[in-house]
């Protein structure tokens, strides 16, 4: 495999995973030593910054992601706001059920849920502000907690989370296990 198929394969798992990637896992996944996972990893970030692509190589202590140019802020914001104004996908959706549901809920309790990753969905939902961070857990890590807000009895008309439907059939399915 030659370094611009390891470039492909490292630029699909940081986009796919979306959160930031540390290069020895990257290694890992690759089955490469780690020292050229970082060498590839420089050279993506020197390319991307050198053709002005619209993603950047964003690095911290080791770890990696991908992200927006910072000077193209003021077009990305301009479709999240013309999106906010659309209506929920029904990731989004299924995702603030879950929190409506269980909350206070981690992320990694609704992305076991969901069985994908929430990050987007929560992101939405957050700038939304139909959900909200209400604390963090006690345990290592400190995961954050996740509830919802005024705004989403609001949104969906109701005066309490009392005023929830409720959940037949699902109280013995794995989703309620605790």
């Amino acid at each position: 495999m030659d370094d611009r198929e390891k470039k492909s394969i490292i630029e699909g798992l940081l986009f796919t995973f979306g959160d930031p990637l540390e290069s020895k896992e990257l290694a890992r996944v690759l089955e490469l030593p780690q020292k050229e996972v970082t060498r590839l990893l420089k050279e993506m970030k020197d390319e991307f910054d050198y053709n002005r692509r619209g993603i950047r190589l964003i690095k911290f202590n080791d770890f990696y992601q991908l992200g927006t140019r910072p000077e193209h802020h003021q077009w990305i914001k301009s479709i999240v706001l013309e999106r906010n104004t659309k209506s929920l996908s029904n990731a989004a959706l299924e995702t603030l059920s879950i929190i409506a549901y269980r909350q206070p809920v981690t992320k990694a309790e609704i992305d076991h849920i969901r069985g994908v990753k929430s990050d987007r969905s929560i992101e939405t939902l957050a700038m939304r502000r139909l959900v909200r961070e209400t604390g963090r857990l006690d345990k290592p890590g400190k995961p954050i907690l996740y509830g919802t807000t005024d705004e989403f009895l609001k949104y969906f008309g109701l005066e309490s989370l009392d005023q929830l439907p409720p959940l037949e059939g699902l109280a013995d399915s794995d989703y309620m296990e605790e």
